[in-house]
């Protein structure tokens, strides 16, 4: 199936460029039976509720200190760019809602949103990425590989080749002892641009968030923390 994803636009990466683009890639993800997500004592979570879990972008704006930031893309599919990528072990540290990442996790469902402002120099990309599994232990276990690979890609450069566009991102020390990961990566000769990457879960429900802009901080983190306190509303 062809379709049109959201992450390989500048963003994360990236096709990278300081401004919108459009790109499809290759692929389908099979998702695991079931689709909701439940603890004792805590809010539960269905297919329905992850547009709830995303952040309005009015919240996006506060974050990024900006005012004209639009959702510009959504979907409720995984992506495949491992083709696009020089070091595919890093795939997960440089993509986000990435299939083969996903692969063999049972994952049951996934939102996936792309904000900018919509014009072609945007200063500021956004993605914001909820997934159910059928466990917390499930979820738990895709964060602590993630953490693994995240540190293990600290400190590496990365060529990002779509669509006969070439990047290459170096990738920054893996901040990994909180609940929230965090890693941030810088484009070479972009004038600075750079994107953060938080990851987080609670219960059955891991949050990814990709910030970019020419002076990235925390931003990611911040959007990925209020993600999972979205989730904690939820009756």
């Amino acid at each position: 199936m062809i379709r049109p994803v959201p992450a390989v636009c500048a963003a994360l990466m990236f096709s990278a460029l300081l401004s919108g683009c459009v790109s499809t890639v290759g692929g389908s993800a099979v998702q695991a039976h079931g689709g909701g997500s439940t603890r004792a004592g805590g809010p539960k979570l269905e297919k329905s509720d992850l547009e709830h879990v995303l952040l309005t972008a009015g919240a996006v704006n506060g974050i990024m200190d900006a005012t004209g930031i639009r959702q510009t893309r959504t979907s409720e599919e995984m992506s495949d760019n491992s083709d696009a990528v020089s070091d595919i072990d890093c795939l997960g540290a440089i993509y986000g809602a990435e299939e083969k990442v996903y692969k063999g996790s049972d994952w049951t469902a996934v939102r996936d949103e792309v904000l900018q402002e919509p014009v072609s120099d945007n200063d500021h990309w956004v993605e914001q990425i909820a997934v159910l599994f059928p466990s917390p232990d499930k979820a738990q276990k895709f964060v602590e590989e993630s953490r693994t690979t995240w540190k293990k890609c600290e400190g590496s450069s990365i060529d990002i080749d779509n669509d006969e566009v070439h990047s290459t991102w170096d990738i920054g020390d893996a901040d990994t002892a909180g609940e929230i990961l965090t890693q941030s990566a810088e484009q070479r000769d972009a004038g600075g641009w750079g994107c953060q990457h938080a990851l987080g879960t609670a219960s059955h429900l891991v949050v990814e968030a990709w910030a970019c802009s020419n002076s990235i901080g925390d931003e990611a983190g911040s959007i990925a923390t209020e993600m999972l306190r979205n989730a904690a509303k939820k009756k």
